[in-house]
């Protein structure tokens, strides 16, 4: 009986759907990440003054908050897999505003557009293709694929920029072609919530609903505002990099911050596995530790002063970060879903990440204007993220002792 139930949910877990939703997300995550680094070059070709750059990224960010809370109610009231089409043509469209020659952060801001409409489809959609007992699993098959495509883009997108800028912008455009063809081979799902009002002003009042219910709730409260950290920090911790490795390594080439930002896409990979393999949404609480670890870390990175030892440190501050943030992911999904839905769920969870971004993102410029060295901000942060987890865990230890206690 064991093996039996063991080969169905196998079955499930990989299923045409599923492999479909993994293909989609693997070319979208392609397109976005080749797209950065070939728009940054376009940005240089075109002679743009270089605080153009960080621009073009709060760009970005910007599209998620201000749509955060239209995006969950259209995740809910399509097909999922319908609207995970629709998102991928918009980024189609705004990758070929860019090799067209047209404005860029225009382009940018379309396939901006695209990526906050995607994100809670792509993850909402999760939950009705995968059963509770292979949420997990299926999270970090969407994790490991999301990695790849962050590895395999960048690498793509900054190495045929240099070659050619416009075979490194028809490369992205192909990627987001062949997500629409992978969307096109999700079998047709009901809607989740359907007949739902259009109304700005109601899909407004109803997201800000659902943002009540779920910080409301301990146990989504507990994910988002982890997932919200993990986030911000990661956002962080990539620029810390760029000014960090001239300082700590004596190195000025612009090769080395990009491999390291590899080593803590390779250490997600490994942390999603062993999440996937060792912790259930019965026992999602394992993986704080690993929460509170990240900031230890990050403290032992940033004192650094060899390239062996920073890539050690990296690949662990991500298989730490995996093993942390994907079964926080899957118990928003699951509670949320019976809540108020999972893309409102999702959706709720990109407005925390995305604020958080900005926010420490804005922390961390101010520290850097005051001239704190980058070996000091990193260690700093990294104090700071440590013992915000540890605070994080305490409360959901209280909240679990306060909920066990009339039992007793």
């Amino acid at each position: 009986m064991m093996s039996h139930h063991t080969a169905a949910s196998s079955e499930r877990l990989l299923s045409r759907g599923m492999m479909a939703v993994i293909a989609a997300q693997f070319f979208s995550a392609f397109g976005d990440n080749a797209l950065l680094f070939a728009t940054l070059a376009v940005l240089k070709q075109q002679v743009y003054p270089e605080w153009s750059q960080p621009v073009l990224q709060m760009v970005f960010v910007a599209t998620y908050i201000i749509l955060a809370p239209f995006v969950g109610q259209l995740a809910d009231g399509f097909a999922k897999g319908r609207v995970m089409m629709f998102a991928n043509g918009l980024k189609l469209l705004g990758a070929l505003v860019i090799c067209l020659g047209f404005n860029p952060f225009l382009g940018y801001s379309l396939v901006g557009v695209g990526a906050a409409a995607y994100s809670p489809a792509k993850y909402g959609i999760l939950g009705e293709i995968a059963g509770g007992e292979t949420l997990v699993k299926a999270n970090s098959l969407m994790e490991s694929s999301t990695i790849a495509a962050i590895l395999m883009g960048s690498v793509a997108g900054g190495v045929l920029a240099d070659w050619s800028l416009l075979v490194a912008l028809i490369i992205c455009v192909v990627a987001y072609g062949l997500a629409v063809t992978a969307n096109l081979l999700i079998p047709p799902l009901s809607a989740a919530r359907p007949g739902l009002t259009w109304h700005p002003r109601q899909i407004s009042a109803s997201f800000f609903r659902a943002c009540g219910v779920l910080w409301r709730d301990g146990e989504t409260r507990f994910s988002l505002t982890g997932t919200s950290l993990f986030w911000g920090a990661g956002a962080t911790l990539r620029l810390l990099l760029v000014l960090w490795v001239p300082v700590a390594l004596g190195i000025t080439d612009n090769k080395t911050p990009t491999l390291l930002n590899a080593m803590v896409a390779v250490g997600i990979m490994i942390g999603a596995g062993a999440a996937a393999k060792w912790v259930t949404l019965k026992t999602v609480g394992r993986c704080m530790p690993a929460g509170v670890l990240i900031g230890v870390a990050v403290v032992c990175f940033s004192l650094q002063h060899t390239t062996l030892g920073a890539c050690g440190l990296l690949a662990a501050i991500g298989a730490l970060g995996g093993f942390f943030v994907v079964p926080l992911n899957a118990l928003l999904q699951m509670r949320g879903k019976d809540s108020v839905g999972a893309g409102n769920a999702i959706a709720v969870q990109n407005l925390g990440e995305n604020s958080a971004m900005l926010l420490m993102l804005g922390v961390y410029s101010l520290a850097i204007k005051l001239g704190l060295s980058p070996v000091a901000t990193g260690v700093g942060f990294g104090v700071v993220f440590a013992l915000a987890i540890a605070v994080l865990w305490g409360w959901q230890l209280a909240q679990q002792r306060n909920h066990q206690a009339p039992d007793t």
